[in-house]
């Protein structure tokens, strides 16, 4: 049983299982929004346009603090973007969102690149470095994630009201712009919490997958969220016992750890591919029965 425990006595272990864990939070709070809205590419296009602003920090000297609000500034400001340039259908949401998606992260790679160490810090920044994230890198997550969980607590009942049935919201008073405009922001600032964790290009895949296979789980909304950290949680455990085992990189070993419960989920739910194959066995043996 050793082997369980093994990986825990290193105190950068911890703080790696601790950045998890406060990004399962986050993940909660936010992912299963972006899976019933079809948000996963805004998320992706704010994962990369956090690069602006943390190379900004980067290269005025800053520590993993700065970088930390640097990439939070750049991701508000593009959900803030997209917001007003599809307003009152000036474009298209997928046009404004690839117009700041290629802006932002291709500035933020040439800002990059004017420095001597461009290979080593662009690679921490897009694949992250969770096993050496450090107690403020900690606290700087998990006020981000605090700030989700209050604001997601207090317009609880207008998010998923414009979520679920926006018209009907509109109708009753809801003031449904400002809301959307507001689950933008609670997907950015989700995805800087997930940046340090796992880097830009991996950021909305820790968001979406955890929420993707609890929505092959459970229906509502509040089941959703608790069954979303529950999984991120899980993903990271095992993410981190892989890389201490086999040698792999920490990020990409949590996200492809939860991908695989996603196929997993998809598989064998209750609601996933085996259960539909059996549904319609089922249904096809008893029409045959009756016409027989």
């Amino acid at each position: 049983m050793d082997w369980l425990t093994d990986p825990w006595q290193f105190e950068f272990m911890r703080r790696a299982l601790l950045a998890g864990v406060i990004v399962s939070v986050a993940a909660a709070v936010v992912g299963p929004f972006v899976v019933h809205k079809g948000l996963a590419f805004l998320g992706d296009a704010v994962a990369h346009t956090q690069l602006a602003g943390a190379a900004v920090a980067l290269v005025l000297g800053g520590g993993a603090l700065l970088i930390t609000v640097g990439a939070g500034i750049a991701a508000v400001l593009t959900a803030l973007g997209v917001a007003l340039l599809t307003m009152r259908g000036r474009l298209r949401a997928d046009t404004a969102i690839g117009l700041m998606f290629a802006g932002f992260f291709a500035l933020g790679v040439v800002l990059i690149s004017r420095q001597r160490t461009f290979a080593l810090d662009l690679g921490s920044l897009l694949i992250g470095n969770i096993l050496g994230a450090s107690p403020s890198d900690l606290i700087a997550m998990g006020v981000l994630a605090g700030v989700i969980v209050v604001l997601a607590a207090l317009f609880f009942h207008e998010l998923r009201f414009v979520a679920y049935d926006p018209e009907m919201a509109a109708v009753s008073g809801v003031p449904v712009a400002a809301v959307q405009v507001g689950l933008l922001v609670l997907v950015a600032l989700a995805a800087v919490v997930a940046f340090r964790l796992v880097g830009v290009l991996l950021a909305v895949s820790v968001l979406v997958a955890p929420a993707t296979a609890a929505a092959l789980l459970v229906r509502r909304l509040v089941y959703s969220m608790f069954a979303t950290g529950l999984i991120g949680v899980i993903a990271t455990v095992l993410g981190l016992y892989a890389s201490y085992y086999a040698d792999l990189a920490a990020g990409p070993s949590i996200v492809i750890t939860a991908v695989a419960l996603v196929v997993l989920t998809f598989v064998a739910s209750p609601r996933g591919l085996l259960s539909s194959m059996r549904r319609s066995r089922e249904e096809v043996a008893s029409a045959h029965h009756e016409h027989g």
